[in-house]
């Protein structure tokens, strides 16, 4: 990818001396946003059995997360696109702070809804940071390393993907809750202050996140960001035409489908370990972990491999080992298909990053409406997890619902075999 690729330019004296902190900095939101995502798979856990919810609904956590890419990504993209990234990013920290602090009310109120609302709140705050994110991080040095840097950045989301469970089951799951035939004993009174005192558990660590996030946002706020100087190339279509534009489209279908398995894969392996293996929340905490831990190692070594082999054939590796996986996960019985699940989470760690940059591999001009698009993608995270779970509620059985994301990895597959002849200039 060039300079007028990636539809910006640099003086390389400029890269050398200015790109290290802000680099830092930008990558410090991947954490953060990678450590409320993998919160995610405990709070389904916890309300799932605080509210007595059903696969289907409690999979309406993952739909008000991610519907609110899909409705932000383009207000997202046209606030950048006016006011600079620097702005975006502010945006997106005050809803993301906003989102963390209505846990309270949510709590005090004992309203799945109000969760949901919350939630939403939050994870508009989260799109709109990385529809910033993700290209900056990219243009911010040498173009021709754009995968490795965005990979690298990614990591650090794989990072929080394995304290984050940890630290919920820590705070969120501190005893094994009741059953339901437990709480459907109880009276209506001894059931309520139950309920209560299960949500009042999650107020906790969301208000000390949304503390956190303020602190970000004002050292964002007081930090001078490099300006992108943007190239003489002006953009003449509009989002939806960008969808023609060179391997847009594709990315945006690829993306759909694979963030629709890993927020399945992730949110519901809890769910799996007791439903598949009758694992309890406590001990199914620490394989949420080490599947975040893989998922950081993949990251990481996913940057260093991509040294040698390129982006897109890497890419095809991974999600062909993502397939065979997820056929054992359907197939198989017994704790084996808790490990391959969660061997799974390795194989897909680079999958999000090298869609995107492949996505917008030269966008030129286009390339923050194609950020958009590609970040409104992630919409299949709200998609894809309720049909999933509604074919557990149909058939009774978990292990069928992983057909899904075995569809999904396909697709994966499929894009990458676009790019076999050719070589990237990622």
């Amino acid at each position: 990818m060039n300079n007028t690729q990636s539809g910006n330019s640099f003086s390389t004296s400029s890269k050398k001396r200015n790109y290290s902190f802000p680099l830092i900095l930008i990558t410090s939101l991947f954490f953060f946003w990678g450590f409320i995502h993998n919160l995610d798979p405990i709070l389904i856990k916890h309300l799932r059995s605080a509210f007595q919810l059903n696969h289907f609904q409690a999979s309406l956590v993952d739909s008000s997360v991610f519907a609110a890419y899909f409705l932000l990504a383009i207000p997202a993209g046209m606030i950048i696109q006016k006011y600079g990234y620097k702005t975006g990013i502010l945006v997106g920290l005050f809803f993301f702070a906003a989102g963390c602090f209505m846990f309270v009310p949510a709590a005090n109120t004992i309203s799945y809804p109000f969760f949901l609302g919350a939630l939403f709140v939050l994870s508009c705050g989260l799109a709109i940071l990385e529809t910033a994110a993700n290209p900056y991080i990219t243009v911010l040095g040498e173009p021709e390393k754009a995968t490795q840097r965005l990979n690298f950045a990614q990591s650090f989301n794989g990072l929080a993907a394995s304290v984050a469970p940890i630290i919920g089951g820590i705070f969120i799951l501190g005893e094994e809750p009741k059953s339901q035939e437990e709480i459907t004993g109880l009276d209506q009174a001894a059931k309520i202050a139950y309920i209560h005192a299960e949500t009042s558990l999650v107020k906790g660590p969301y208000i000390i996140l949304g503390l956190i996030i303020l602190l970000v946002m004002l050292l964002f706020l007081f930090v001078k960001l490099p300006e992108v100087s943007e190239s003489k190339e002006k953009s003449t279509k509009n989002f939806f035409q960008v969808l023609g534009v060179k391997n847009v489209g594709w990315g945006v279908l690829a993306q759909f489908f694979f963030i629709g398995a890993q927020i399945y894969i992730f949110s519901f392996l809890l769910v799996f370990a007791e439903d598949a293996i009758n694992m309890k929340g406590q001990e199914a905490k620490y394989y949420a972990g080490v599947a975040g831990f893989l998922f950081m190692i993949g990251r990481f070594a996913g940057t260093f491999l991509m040294k040698y082999i390129s982006p897109q054939k890497l890419l095809a590796v991974y999600s062909v080992v993502s397939i065979i996986l997820t056929i054992w996960v359907i197939f198989g019985s017994g704790t084996s298909t808790l490990y391959a699940l969660v061997a799974l989470t390795f194989f897909m760690s680079i999958m999000f990053p090298t869609i995107f940059a492949l996505g917008i591999e030269g966008a030129g001009a286009e390339t923050k409406s194609a950020s958009s698009l590609l970040i409104m993608s992630i919409v299949g995270g709200a998609i894809i997890p309720p049909i999933a779970s509604k074919i557990t509620d149909i058939s009774g059985n978990i292990h069928f619902s992983y057909a899904v994301p075995l569809l999904c990895f396909i697709i994966v597959f499929l894009f990458s075999l676009r790019f076999r002849n050719k070589k990237s200039s990622l």
